[in-house]
């Protein structure tokens, strides 16, 4: 049943308020990743070379910031996946409801919000990437550290659109027994699986802002700038 499809719902997106903090910066981080969304579940047989094809990503290309979001609609069928968040299934359906998909499926992978991938074709996936990286964008994204507190600056060359500034924070690794569904009897380990994703500022796409940053422990984080209503991401920065 894996790499199956859903029939979507009509979801939306929600802005936060804007912060603005003055700060003198000790030492800025600027490095802009192309966003590759693995949409995943431990309930789905046809996963898991995904899954592996994530893991290389992590482990073999710093240009690229590779993000497992699980998926909820599976559960059903005998095994409920350990990391699978409801948010995530709504974050996969608006992406097919902006693009004009009617369906969902599993693994799907969406790169910097825009390009529809079947989690498994590496090669339209590395196409889909140099595409990117040969695009470069006019949104200028930096982490800045100072005093022990860390802060995003995000700056235009020229104006952009109004955006949504998403945090993520996603755990390095993780390891599963499955022992029920599609999947019963494998231990399989998962990468950069997404535990939070969280609106923290809007952007208006013209004026410079800088935004304080709180991250969880024991997490690896990232900020990402995406086009309100959940359109194209247009810059993203690790946070180191």
């Amino acid at each position: 049943m894996g790499c199956s499809i859903f029939k979507i719902f009509v979801g939306g997106a929600v802005g936060t308020l804007l912060s603005i903090l003055p700060l003198h910066a000790q030492q800025e981080v600027n490095n802009n990743p192309i966003v590759v969304e693995l949409y995943t579940s431990q309930g789905c047989s046809s996963c898991p070379p995904a899954d592996r094809l994530l893991h290389k990503l992590s482990e073999t290309r710093t240009d690229i910031l590779p993000l497992a979001l699980h998926v909820d609609y599976w559960d059903y069928i005998g095994w409920k996946d350990s990391f699978a968040d409801p948010e995530n299934s709504h974050r996969q359906r608006v992406y097919a409801h902006v693009a004009g998909r009617n369906m969902i499926y599993t693994p799907q992978m969406i790169v910097m919000g825009q390009d529809d991938i079947i989690g498994t074709n590496e090669d339209q996936l590395t196409r889909a990437v140099a595409n990117h990286l040969s695009r470069r964008s006019s949104v200028n994204l930096k982490v800045v550290e100072t005093e022990g507190n860390v802060f995003v600056k995000i700056s235009a060359e020229k104006p952009s659109v109004p955006s949504t500034v998403v945090l993520v924070q996603y755990a390095p690794s993780r390891t599963v027994n499955i022992l029920r569904g599609e999947l019963a009897g494998h231990t399989l380990e998962y990468t950069n699986i997404v535990e939070n994703l969280d609106t923290i500022a809007t952007w208006d796409g013209k004026s410079q802002i800088t935004i304080p940053v709180s991250t969880i422990p024991g997490l690896k984080a990232a900020v990402l700038v995406q086009q309100q209503n959940q359109g194209a991401i247009l810059s993203a920065v690790r946070i180191p």
